[in-house]
This record gives structure tokens, C-alpha cells and sequence, in this order.
């Protein structure tokens, strides 16, 4: 039997959807704005402890 899809990482997490990686690109840039703009709490998932 194979695995579940999801293994949780939580550095695998931040490294793929942190803020660091969506300030680098235009696309992801434009993400942080679209959530900004609509008053996100948590702008991108919390960093990898």
C-alpha cells in the first residue's frame, strides 16, 4: 500500500511558500499584494523552526 499524499515538512513548507521565496518573483510578489490588499492576517505560512 502506498503512502498518504501529504507529509508535512515543515521546512519543505516555508522553502516552497515562505516569504522569502514570494518576494523573489513577479507572480509572487503580486500574491503578497492580493493579500495585503485584502487584509490577511498571515501574509505566507509561518517560518520552518
Amino acid at each position: 500500500m502506498s503512502k498518504r499524499t501529504y507529509q508535512p515538512s515543515k521546512r519543505k513548507r516555508a522553502t516552497t511558500h515562505g516569504f522569502l521565496v514570494r518576494s523573489e518573483t513577479a507572480s509572487g510578489s503580486k500574491v503578497l499584494l492580493a493579500r495585503r490588499r485584502k487584509g490577511r492576517a498571515q501574509l505566507t505560512v509561518k517560518k520552518a523552526q
